[in-house]
């Protein structure tokens, strides 16, 4: 008896969990990656967006870069979407004032980075990302604060 009453609790959290999942209201989201079939000549800062579907949020710019930093799901790395962005990347701020969105990422961006093609994608697929968003003119990426020599080849 004390084992049909668990099963039943837990039966009715999962059920109550599933309702609350539905109901959640969710938007979609561009997420901007590299496409090796779309471009073959993989130049660099052409990118193409991925839709993905995320809760819906006033900070609907910062979900769409942590997705962004989540990479290509497997189903977009089999038709070919690729990042070019290191894996562990935090964002530590972002701030979109009269059309401008300052980004500040953690030294992970840096890490290992070297060549002006794979440059290019990063900046590319950040910039991409936040100015499918009307409130963004404009990128500025950071790192730890410096803009001046970040991301460089």
């Amino acid at each position: 008896m004390k084992k049909k009453i668990i099963i039943l609790g837990i039966a009715i959290i999962v059920i109550l969990a599933v309702v609350y999942l539905l109901k959640t209201e969710t938007m979609k989201v561009g997420v901007y990656f590299n496409n090796s079939r779309m471009d073959p000549e993989v130049s660099c800062n052409k990118v193409f967006p991925v839709e993905r579907m995320v809760p819906k949020t006033q900070a609907i710019a910062r979900v769409a870069i942590e997705e962004l930093l989540k990479g290509p799901t497997e189903t977009e790395k089999s038709q070919d979407f690729f990042t070019s962005i290191n894996s562990g990347v935090k964002i530590q701020g972002l701030v979109i004032e009269e059309g401008v969105a300052k980004i500040d990422f953690d030294e992970q961006i840096e890490f290992q980075v070297g060549g002006s093609c794979k440059v290019s994608a990063i900046r590319s697929q950040i910039i991409e990302t936040l100015k499918q968003f009307s409130t963004v003119e404009s990128v500025i990426i950071s790192v730890n604060g410096r803009t001046e020599d970040i991301l460089q080849p």
